[in-house]
């Protein structure tokens, strides 16, 4: 299985998806603003709740740095709104169930989890640039750190 990897400087590819809220939400109406769009597996998963929650805490200091967080999953509407809900979550999470955007930013296909490969959702953070071009392409991150991480990279820590 190949998949593509999008490299700094690509176009990011444009989106509509639903919210936890059944809203669209579009890569296209954040054009002026960078935008930090991460690709996780599985919404009230330990690893996704430490990220989700990490990007919550980071909020306000990547806001007002002119960043919007936006988390993709292929879960549904209705669970994106349970887990929002129940970790307050203030960011847009969006509903992906069939992959599309997942596989057009590289972020679905073969991983290795404990020596065996498998295929699904590779944890991967892009930035988006206000013009819509990727800036950085980051795979297969890991949950906890990665924000810290994330923020000294872009000179926010």
């Amino acid at each position: 299985m190949t998949q593509t990897r999008l490299q700094p400087g690509d176009v990011a590819p444009d989106f509509t998806l639903p919210d936890a809220a059944g809203e669209n939400t579009s890569l296209k109406s954040f054009r002026g603003k960078r935008v930090i769009l991460y690709f996780y597996p599985a919404a009230m998963t330990p690893g996704c709740t430490k990220q989700a929650c990490d990007f919550r805490d980071s909020l306000e200091s990547l806001s007002a740095a002119g960043f919007a967080v936006l988390g993709v999953s292929k879960d549904t509407p209705q669970k994106l709104a349970k887990f929002a809900e129940r970790d307050s979550l203030t960011f847009p999470l969006l509903s992906d169930p069939d992959l599309t955007v997942h596989q057009a930013y590289g972020a679905y296909g073969e991983k290795t989890m404990y020596g065996r490969t498998t295929v699904g959702v590779l944890r991967s953070t892009f930035v988006i640039d206000a013009e819509g071009k990727v800036e950085k392409a980051l795979y297969n991150v890991k949950a906890t750190g990665h924000v810290a991480r994330l923020r000294k990279d872009l000179g926010l820590a």
